[in-house]
């Protein structure tokens, strides 16, 4: 029987693949560290993973940021709403992302 222990962790095909998988990604680093002369590739694995995390954190920062403004312009070009309702999103989109109080 071959591979498997990692669910094929080799085998990853892109970063959203990479990042569902970050439980295999701990269990390799922890894996690497363990064999105590693979430490280099052990620490650039967590530094991915740390990597990841950070990523995920920020885009879930700006997505909560634009997805009033998303949805303004979707309902807007599906004749659901108005440009008003864009400009309005627009502004506390712009208010937030300075971090000032909304109009």
């Amino acid at each position: 029987m071959s591979g498997g222990s990692y669910n094929y962790l080799y085998d990853v095909l892109d970063l959203e693949d990479l990042q569902a998988r970050q439980h295999d990604l701990e269990a390799m680093a922890e894996r690497l560290a363990g064999l105590g002369y693979a430490q280099d590739a052990a620490r650039e694995t967590e530094e991915l993973l740390v990597l990841l995390r950070q990523w995920q954190t920020r885009v879930g920062v700006r997505v909560s940021r634009l997805t009033d403004l998303w949805r303004a312009v979707e309902r807007w070009d599906s004749a659901d709403s108005s440009e008003d309702k864009v400009k309005g999103a627009l502004a506390i989109y712009r208010a937030d992302a300075a971090g000032t109080p909304p109009p």
